[in-house]
């Protein structure tokens, strides 16, 4: 399967770009800025867009999902346990110092269990509570991948200070599911390096003795 990594906007959200290279159907993950960019990729790959999907509603992450709904006319999907959040986008962009992003509609919610179909590869939504009341990861077990949002890091976990966030719920989303995947996954966090869920058992400082 196709799958481009981009850095986007001034927090370097890791979106991905995602395509399957026989029907040239193609995914999305956090289309939160420089469009023109993620654009450019799904055209260099030829992709058709299935779907968008929003790891969770903060601004990095979000903002540019309805530049890329207008431009692909793909449906977002969303949990949305994170509309309160979605709804404090102008407080958001004030606290980063920048221009707030164009409002996108919710046209399918994103919930534990549901999958999602691009070529023959299935993308598993796991609800991951904690950075956020509705932060989802993506597992992608015929690639052997995890999109983990700003769950979990390369030696670290997702924030929980900000508003939605709580501390012992994200250790008990990354204990109770991310955990018991196969620790060859490659997990690619909403920002950083990638990692792999048998690396962060044995080093991430956050989840020893876990």
């Amino acid at each position: 399967m196709i799958h481009e990594v981009l850095p986007v906007g001034m927090l370097a959200c890791n979106c991905s770009v995602f395509g399957d290279e026989t029907t040239r159907e193609g995914l999305v993950v956090d289309p939160g800025d420089e469009i023109e960019r993620i654009l450019e990729a799904i055209g260099r790959h030829g992709l058709t867009v299935k779907a968008l999907v929003i790891t969770h509603a903060h601004i990095d992450h979000i903002g540019g999902a309805q530049k890329l709904h207008r431009a692909t006319g793909a449906p977002v999907y969303m949990n949305l346990e994170d509309r309160a959040l979605q709804n404090m986008l102008g407080l958001q962009a004030v606290w980063l110092g920048v221009e707030k992003p164009e409002a996108v509609a919710i046209d399918v919610p994103a919930n534990e269990g549901d999958r999602l179909v691009v070529g023959a590869t299935g993308f598993h939504v796991l609800h991951t509570p904690g950075h956020s009341p509705g932060s989802i990861s993506l597992w992608i077990p015929g690639e052997g991948k995890l999109v983990a949002g700003d769950t979990l890091f390369r030696d670290s976990i997702g924030r929980t200070d900000l508003p939605g966030g709580d501390g012992r719920l994200i250790l008990q989303s990354i204990r109770g599911k991310l955990l018991e995947l196969p620790e060859e996954t490659v997990v690619i966090p909403g920002h950083g390096e990638m990692t792999t869920i048998g690396r962060e058992k044995e080093r991430n400082p956050f989840l020893q003795g876990m």
